[in-house]
């Protein structure tokens, strides 16, 4: 575990990022914080923006007490602005939101009203600053996050193959396609950091198949490697069998059923990662309270299959897991994006 002491090099990893989103002295800048948010971030957000000569300044809310049922991590749905609507107000008046709630704003219920008011925002995964200096974004992932979400949107169909019996199908009609890069610099728009993902949110009734979790794919919800195989068989975009013997099907199970909520066991989004600065093994080398997993994500050629909430098929809930899987074949309309895990 590395020191909570400030570095300087982490400072200057934190005025880069913002220097990407164009920030500017005559803007509204807002640092966003709940009281569980990780203080040596916070920290590093108002240094760097002192040394870019920014003014701002900060909203803290209390972070809710966890509700009964599964314990819910790296979901990226925080709950922290529920019944906070004058911080809200606050929000979608200013120009740029940096967001340091612990579980990220980019599914919270209260995103679409800031980001309508013409706020852009930058969350920052409430990952150690080791791991956000690591993966500082670079200009081109902007391209490639382009080139990626503009082959989702052209495509029809996506389809996911391995040979283990991995064979999954997404009609992409009607889906919502959008890439991150780890910032943003448009008005009405949402980033996370680290970045370099391009999910697909599929309509209604648009997935199915089988995905086989295999030793050394992810499941981030409960930051791990899998070490046994588990089996999820997909019909009409929900889940309907989880197969496996070992521990990682058994919880597996157990978690997705503490939800008590049909809507846990539907597909939330698709799609893979395209950051080479990501590192596969990260989740062996830090602690898991360093590690919010957002890197994970972005892995250069994984599949990110995700389950829980997708607003473009009208269901909301708490459950959520994400769960990379390695060595795929990716292709949208039989043209190979990833090609045994290694992108194309």
């Amino acid at each position: 575990m590395l020191a909570d002491r400030i570095e300087s090099a982490w400072i200057d990893s934190f005025a880069n990022v913002f220097d990407l989103c164009k920030i500017r002295r005559d803007e509204s800048i807002v640092i966003l914080a709940e009281s569980q948010s990780r203080g040596l971030n916070l920290h590093l957000a108002e240094l760097a923006l002192g040394q870019l000569g920014v003014s701002h300044f900060c909203i803290s809310v209390p972070t809710p007490p966890h509700p009964e049922g599964p314990i819910v991590r790296s979901s990226g749905a925080s709950q922290a602005l529920n019944g906070q609507t004058a911080v809200v107000r606050a929000l979608a008046g200013a120009d740029v939101v940096i967001d340091l709630t612990v579980e990220g704003l980019m599914h919270a219920s209260q995103t679409i009203e800031i980001l309508k008011g013409g706020a852009r925002i930058l969350t920052v995964s409430n990952e150690h600053p080791e791991t956000l200096a690591r993966t500082v974004p670079t200009p081109d992932l902007k391209d490639r996050g382009r080139e990626a979400v503009a082959r989702c949107r052209k495509a029809q169909e996506m389809t996911v193959r391995r040979a283990d019996s991995t064979d999954l199908s997404v009609r992409l009609t009607d889906a919502s396609c959008v890439g991150v890069w780890g910032w943003t610099d448009r008005p009405g728009t949402l980033a996370h950091w680290p970045g370099g993902i391009v999910v697909c949110f599929p309509a209604e009734g648009s997935v199915n198949g089988l995905l086989a979790y295999q030793p050394g794919d992810m499941n981030l919800t409960f930051k791990r490697y899998f070490e046994s195989v588990v089996e999820l068989v997909l019909e009409n975009d929900f889940v309907t069998s989880i197969e496996g013997h070992g521990t990682d099907a058994l919880l597996m199970r157990d978690y997705f059923a503490g939800f008590g909520d049909r809507d846990a066991f539907a597909t939330s989004h698709v799609g893979w990662g395209f950051n080479r600065r990501a590192r596969y093994e990260a989740l062996t080398m830090h602690d898991r309270r360093d590690n919010n997993c957002t890197e994970l994500r972005a892995v250069a050629g994984n599949f990110l299959f995700s389950t829980g909430a997708n607003e473009f098929a009208g269901r909301f809930t708490r459950g959520h897991f994400d769960l990379p899987m390695m060595g795929c074949d990716i292709a949208l309309d039989d043209v190979l994006v990833v090609e045994g895990g290694r992108l194309t």
